[in-house]
């Protein structure tokens, strides 16, 4: 195919013509599945799209390596471009830079653009294609916070600029979007230059939503078809092909791409990301509605009786009003009910663990906070939860240990946050005077508090496995008994649940959400490593599969590891997989 094409100046006029072409050429020299659906309209928008544009599609269609190819196609057409690529961190921007230079080297039909000058620039930062020589090289790569001042460009990539690490907080986010203003002014002043931002939304308060305002066309691609009540909320940005496919009837929330991502792959990876952020990098929904904006629900916690030794193997949930407990008193948001148990199913058993988490607090209006919680077979079980406002006292803490004793807890989970360390020494006083045999762990947060809130409780939450001992929800609605009405609810866990959100300081006392949250994020980590086993096994085959391939072909081994390729991908790649072969590199 190769000595075809460079042989054939009409097919050569065509890849040049056509963006979408020279792709699928390209895909298929890399031994490729064909482009999917989603792929075609990224690359069409790249092509045809306005001068100042943004791709936003759900994460992991391959949109950094399509605008890379577009690099390509660029250059393919006109080697005297000048072309820079900036990225959150100058590593992930020389990676592009590196998987430019090797398509080029290894393409036999972009042969030609390798330099032929011994002066020319050809390293990570940098590089030269067969042009006229010139002060700015024909591919720069650097990262959002390097030099970009100095530097020309006809056409600007910035791939991925916003990444959690730089955009959690308005300030951040402020800088972040300087940054990208700077990119204006090294931008040629030609008809043909262009600025082209691609990237996921982080928050629903990024910076991608102010670049829309400021003439960068948004082309937005979302995993699954759109709400019909939602359809506003993207403010007529969808790509052209998603909207086409919802005026000829598309069914809401059908997957767009099943090339790219099955029913059941958006299934698992919403309920491992918690509906929030699958929203924001799945969907591309930027301005979520109240019951988004709150993701952690009253209704998705399972509320019985619970054992103080042992569990049934499976907890079943179900939201039939039936299940709705009526008495409970609820603080949540409207419409926010407890819901027991449909069923327990297997047999019961004891708990795998106990736990005692604690969050401490000076003396004022916080408050120390406990919870005691149990895990079996996946399931977490909150026995109690106890509030103190006398800080750290010894009463206090003698009180928890107490508690400790009951639940026969075997660790206790403090944040050192407050204190340094302190409030463990005391601890360990008490257990020696107690007679009692208690690990104590110290957990130190370095995330942002309603992130790290949300981040530990809401998967859970979503998958229903967060079992609540009914004693816990009286108990909390009568706490504080002796503050001002006003007050009051602010110190309960469940108003505390049902109003957290990303924004910051979204709820004024967080104590006792705080701390159930840190006991249950204790928990995913702890069954998380319960599945090393499983892990290092997984590892071992993809890591076999990768030598074998090695073995087999190394040019074409070593161009599926620069796409990132796992062993699924690498045996369609391979023709392994279904009845006709795909075609190799070779």
């Amino acid at each position: 195919m190769e000595a075809e094409l460079m042989n054939d100046n009409e097919i050569i006029n065509s890849l040049k013509q056509d963006f979408k072409l020279f792709l699928q050429a390209l895909w298929e020299e890399l031994g490729l599945p064909q482009p999917t659906r989603a792929q075609y309209a990224i690359a069409d928008y790249l092509q045809n799209g306005p001068k100042r544009l943004q791709i936003q599609a759900f994460r992991g269609v391959g949109k950094s390596w399509i605008t890379g190819a577009f690099v390509l196609w660029t250059l393919f057409n006109d080697p005297e471009r000048k072309i820079m690529i900036i990225s959150a961190s100058k590593e992930r921007a020389d990676n592009m830079s590196i998987f430019l230079q090797k398509l080029i080297i290894d393409t036999p039909w972009l042969a030609y653009l390798q330099p032929r000058s011994d002066e020319s620039r050809w390293s990570r930062i940098s590089f030269d294609v067969n042009c006229t020589p010139h002060q700015a090289p024909s591919v720069k790569s650097v990262g959002i916070t390097g030099q970009l001042t100095g530097s020309r460009a006809d056409l600007i990539v910035l791939d991925d600029v916003e990444v959690p690490g730089n955009s959690m907080t308005e300030l951040m986010r402020e800088k972040l979007l300087q940054l990208c203003t700077e990119a204006e002014s090294i931008l040629t002043p030609k008809d043909d230059s262009r600025i082209m931002y691609l990237g996921t939304p982080q928050t629903t308060f990024t910076v991608y939503r102010k670049l829309a305002e400021r003439s960068y066309r948004p082309f937005i691609w979302p995993s699954r078809y759109p709400r019909r009540k939602k359809l506003s909320q993207y403010e007529g940005l969808l790509a052209p092909q998603v909207q086409e496919d919802l005026d000829m009837g598309a069914e809401e929330w059908e997957v767009t791409d099943p090339d790219r991502f099955s029913e059941e792959d958006l299934l698992e990876r919403e309920a491992a990301m918690g509906r929030s952020n699958y929203m924001l990098q799945f969907q591309l929904d930027t301005s979520l509605s109240d019951a988004e904006k709150f993701p952690l629900k009253m209704a998705d916690l399972v509320v019985t009786s619970v054992n103080p030794t042992s569990a049934p193997d499976n907890v079943v949930w179900c939201s039939d009003p039936a299940n709705v407990i009526k008495d409970a008193p609820t603080v949540g948001l409207p419409g926010d009910y407890f819901y027991s148990p449909m069923k327990l199913q297997g047999e019961w058993g004891p708990y795998a663990e106990t736990i005692c988490s604690v969050d401490p607090s000076g003396r004022g209006s916080d408050e120390t906070a406990a919870a005691f919680l149990s895990q079996r077979n996946g399931f977490l079980y909150l026995h109690e939860m106890r509030a103190y406002r006398d800080g750290y006292s010894d009463k206090t803490l003698l009180n928890i240990l107490r508690g400790c004793r009951k639940y026969k807890v075997t660790k206790l989970v403090i944040e050192t946050n407050f204190g340094d360390g302190i409030v463990s020494e005391l601890f360990k006083k008490h257990i020696q005077q107690t007679g009692q045999f208690i690990d104590i762990e110290e957990i130190r947060a370095n995330v942002r508090k309603e992130d790290r809130i949300i981040d530990a409780l809401e998967p859970v939450l979503n998958q229903h496995r967060l079992v609540v001992d009914r004693s816990v929800i009286d108990w909390d609605y009568r706490s504080n008994k002796d503050s001002a009405p006003e007050s009051r609810l602010l110190y309960m866990l469940f108003y505390q649940m049902s109003r957290m959100c990303r924004e910051k300081g979204a709820v004024k006392h967080d104590d006792r959400l705080d701390t159930l949250a840190q006991g249950v994020k204790y928990f995913t980590d702890a069954m998380s490593i319960n599945a090393h086993d499983a892990i290092k096994q997984r590892k071992r085959e993809e890591w076999n599969s990768v030598l074998e391939d090695f073995l087999t072909s190394p040019q074409r081994s070593a161009n599926h590891l620069v796409l990132g390729m796992n062993k699924e991908q690498r045996d369609l790649a391979n023709g392994l997989d279904g009845d006709s072969p795909v075609p190799t590199w070779t």
